[in-house]
């Protein structure tokens, strides 16, 4: 783990002062003194706002984003952690007043947002920094320098976890959670959900349950999802296609389960995520060759430092099995992103997650669901 050249210090806006900017984003800035300052949050919830203003002493506080950069007050920086429907309307705003950005993933909800993004990133030249955090992990490093050169047979993920209720109560953060938000923030989002989904999937949903049903499904395959996906394009690139998907038939239970089949070239990805009520995180990726199978293991982001593990399982010429667990560092990847922001900012160090690489979990989302099958 390497550490950018440090020159100045970043003045940082928090836009959204919820679960993620309690947990993880305003803590780890404040420990990162050498690079960033918190100089002013923004919320519609006031209570949200009082509680991190006077938790982490940042009086600057604003509860509308065209207040927050009308103001004098300086940034270099904008963390946007709001709901994912706002993301490219913020994102856009900040751009053409200046500022660089980090946008927590999806970074948009449609492939028109995410080219006006673009479009704002190239006319203003700033940087827009997509936190894919798991992609920023040094388990994956090793992962895709094992496989140099191996021919790949089969590749599986997963992502079957707990509530985030069962990590996020065992964080040591005492975030709360506030409903104190303007109806008129309330009504817009969700007329937001709906447009999107027509706009994605070409689709006018006439009943209202399979309305929902589909609004669920979207908003957890641009959730949850995009970890696995980002992650997928990374080390594997994009699929040739969707061979098949499936969902959970159970109403009630929102269609948490996910059955996804990817075709490559030369073999075929298998994915599946669920969300159920055990507090266990089982999120990898593992990757077959002939002669081993390697496998990153995550586990939850939410309480700092449980290690992200690189095994490599492999048959040796003696005819011995062997097993390898590397663990290259505690550090969770919403710390080791921050140098590279950083890094991308002041010293120009190109990045990976920009807006155009996060237009394929779009795509990708839109390949699975036209790819569903009853």
């Amino acid at each position: 783990m390497s550490f950018p050249q440090i020159s100045k210090i970043l003045n940082v806006a928090v836009i959204g002062c919820g679960e993620i900017a309690q947990i993880a984003h305003i803590p780890n800035l404040i420990v990162a003194s050498d690079m960033f300052k918190i100089t002013a949050l923004c919320d519609i919830s006031i209570q949200s706002l009082e509680l991190c203003s006077k938790r982490f002493s940042i009086p600057n506080t604003f509860t509308s984003v065209t207040d927050l950069l009308a103001s004098p007050i300086t940034i270099d920086l904008v963390f946007i952690l709001t709901a994912d429907q706002f993301h490219a309307e913020h994102i856009i705003q900040c751009a053409n007043a200046g500022k660089h950005i980090m946008i927590e993933k999806p970074m948009a909800q449609t492939l028109k947002e995410y080219d006006l993004v673009e479009e704002a990133r190239l006319k203003n030249n700033v940087i827009i920094f997509v936190g894919y955090m798991r992609r920023f992990s040094l388990a994956l490093n090793r992962l895709k320098d094992e496989i140099k050169g191996k021919e790949i047979k089969y590749v599986k993920i997963r992502d079957i976890i707990g509530n985030n209720k069962y990590f996020t109560s065992q964080s040591g953060q005492y975030q709360k959670y506030f409903k104190d938000h303007p109806n008129e923030s309330t009504k817009e989002l969700n007329k937001r959900i709906k447009l999107n989904l027509i706009e994605n999937l070409g689709i006018e949903e006439k009943v209202e349950s399979d309305n929902n049903r589909n609004i669920h499904s979207w908003s957890l395959l641009h959730s949850l999802s995009s970890h696995d996906l980002s992650l997928m394009r990374d080390i594997l690139g994009m699929p040739e296609k969707c061979l098949f998907s499936t969902r959970s038939n159970d109403f009630q239970n929102k269609s948490w389960w996910w059955n996804v089949l990817f075709d490559y070239k030369s073999f075929k990805c298998y994915y599946e995520m669920g969300i159920d009520e055990v507090a266990y995180f089982d999120a990898h990726i593992e990757i077959f060759t002939n002669d081993s199978r390697l496998k990153i293991q995550y586990d939850t982001p939410y309480v700092k430092g449980l290690p992200i593990k690189f095994t490599i399982q492999k048959q040796l010429s003696n005819g011995d099995f062997s097993e390898q667990i590397i663990r290259p560092t505690y550090v969770d990847p919403y710390t080791i992103e921050l140098p590279l922001l950083y890094d991308s900012i002041v010293n120009g160090k190109d990045y990976e997650t920009k807006p155009l690489d996060a237009k394929n979990d779009t795509i990708l989302a839109k390949m699975i669901m036209e790819a569903l099958v009853k």
